[in-house]
């Protein structure tokens, strides 16, 4: 088939500091590439992402910089002839992006929502940061992180004309086990976030302070200054994507935990639970639906549901079912949830909204003209 050419406006991808965009559109940028197709990523310059960038200058596409609003003038050309044209969730000014994007775009256009359920409740509660309700009717492709039941809200409620699951994945080049000596029983990785806290305050710090002989650790950035962590808990502010291999590699088991908004929703798998995953880590997750679609409790992926489940698995878990489980996570990413993967899926969402003839052209301020007004000002 003809190489498509697509443009994506994003939160970041040169720099994985407190957000896992990055991570997600690395993977899925790399095996659109692999498939022999061009992108350009399109990052509003940020000062706390101009400070921790470690991706300046990918191999896979291209990637530039702009200032605001303004400065997406000079793309214009390229976005007036690219094939695809899509959008990401959380960009700086994304109402107005995306109105940009809507009215310059020849070619399908999208948003890619990596928060398709803190995004619906955003919307809920006529907090329009990023995305606007009278938009999403004009993008002619919804592709949500979220599956599910969600897909088809998108489409009757919200007016979406094509809603499509395009889950994050594992780039499986970077993500890969490693040969490491173990230094904790119990990790997670992940930037502070309110809603996760009681999750990790239920599933790793009550284990770490009713069990003293075992160590445990907790990456990411963000974490208030006054949090009281149990001596046995080793802080990590933030740990880049060259090193979660071996991050994995030194843990007995990593934790997977799931926003709120998320967990309601169900069918809301992180790009962590992936990339752990492919790097045959046994993982222990919160629960939430469709979680048992994705991997298989008990072979593939364990359960941690309370305290003292989690440390009945950190005590009698013997060594072979560990690597067990571990090993047949990352078969289940090499099938399934790896970067190439979720290219094929994304160029058939395109070719199949293409052939759709769904383009529309941006709707006047009416439906949603308050909406629109307000974010704007």
């Amino acid at each position: 088939m003809t190489p498509l050419d697509l443009v994506v406006l994003g939160l970041s991808l040169s720099s994985s500091w407190g957000n896992g965009h990055a991570s997600t559109y690395r993977s899925l940028l790399r095996g659109w590439a692999e498939l022999g197709h061009r992108a350009l990523f399109l990052e509003r310059d940020t000062p706390w992402y101009r400070a921790h960038r470690d991706l300046p200058d990918p191999d896979y596409c291209d990637l530039a910089l702009y200032d605001g609003l303004a400065d997406l003038e000079r793309w214009a050309p390229r976005v007036r002839g690219a094939d695809a044209v899509m959008v990401g969730s959380y960009v700086p000014q994304g109402v107005a992006v995306g109105r940009w994007a809507l009215a310059e775009a020849r070619g399908v256009t999208a948003f890619y929502d990596i928060d398709t359920p803190v995004t619906l409740a955003k919307l809920k509660a006529r907090d329009f940061e990023y995305l606007a309700p009278g938009q999403i009717g004009e993008y002619q492709l919804y592709l949500s992180f979220t599956g599910g039941p969600t897909l088809g809200e998108l489409e009757r409620v919200h007016g979406s004309p094509m809603a499509r699951v395009l889950y994050c994945s594992a780039d499986t080049g970077a993500y890969r086990p490693r040969a490491a000596a173990k230094r904790w029983d119990l990790s997670y990785l992940g930037a502070y976030s309110p809603d996760r806290q009681a999750k990790l305050e239920r599933l790793l710090l009550a284990p770490a302070r009713r069990a003293p002989w075992l160590s445990f650790v907790v990456a990411g950035a963000q974490y208030p200054d006054a949090l009281d962590w149990p001596a046995n808990v080793e802080r990590i502010e933030h740990v880049p994507p060259a090193d979660h291999a071996r991050f994995y590699a030194q843990s007995r088991f990593t934790l997977n935990i799931t926003r709120r908004d998320m967990a309601v929703a169900g069918f809301s798998p992180s790009v962590r639970l992936f990339e752990a995953a492919a790097c045959a880590a046994p993982i222990i997750s919160d629960d939430w639906p469709g979680l048992d679609e994705l991997f298989t409790p008990g072979s593939e992926i364990l359960i941690g549901r309370d305290t003292g489940a989690v440390l009945a698995m950190l005590d009698a878990m013997g060594e072979r079912q560990r690597r067990s489980i571990g090993a047949a996570a990352r078969r289940r990413v090499l099938g399934e949830h790896c970067g190439a993967q979720r290219a094929r899926e994304l160029e058939l969402h395109i070719r199949h909204a293409a052939a759709a003839g769904r383009r529309r052209a941006p709707a006047p301020l009416q439906a949603g003209a308050r909406e629109l007004r307000e974010v704007e000002q």
